[in-house]
């Protein structure tokens, strides 16, 4: 069984993952590991970290319903606000992932991006990397 991890936030909806995950589903059995970082909202003047935690666990929630929809066995986690501490961890507590699928927002407005996290990924993590662009989904 093939064991992914997959690390997304905003746009945990996507189409793209959506069609990811169908695309592994197609070649056997597998399994999804989701983290959401919880990452700081940009969209208000003040945050709390109770408030990034509660929103990225509803992405969560919402996720992992989707994917049982479509037929994978998967669980998940809010992990880390900083995405590479967030993908540690979670290899810490499940160090047996056969591939990484790192989905973020388009370049030029994905903050993940623009800190290179991309590329901080590669030089570090020493798993197959899948690199999803996709747009936010909003609830």
């Amino acid at each position: 069984m093939r064991r992914y991890l997959v690390i997304s936030n905003q746009t945990l909806s996507s189409e793209a993952l959506i069609e990811t995950v169908r695309s592994c589903l197609a070649t056997g059995p597998c399994h999804f590991h989701v983290v959401v970082p919880a990452t700081h909202a940009t969209d208000h003047m003040t945050w709390t970290e109770g408030h990034d935690r509660a929103v990225a666990q509803q992405r969560l929630d919402a996720a992992l319903e989707r994917f049982a929809e479509l037929g994978a066995d998967a669980d998940g986690e809010v992990g880390d606000a900083r995405p590479l501490d967030a993908i540690r961890d979670a290899r810490l507590s499940h160090p047996d992932f056969d591939e990484l699928i790192l989905v973020t927002l388009p370049p030029g407005i994905s903050r993940w991006l623009r800190q290179d996290l991309l590329h901080r990924v590669r030089r570090s993590v020493d798993l197959p990397l899948t690199h999803l662009i996709a747009e936010p989904v909003h609830a």
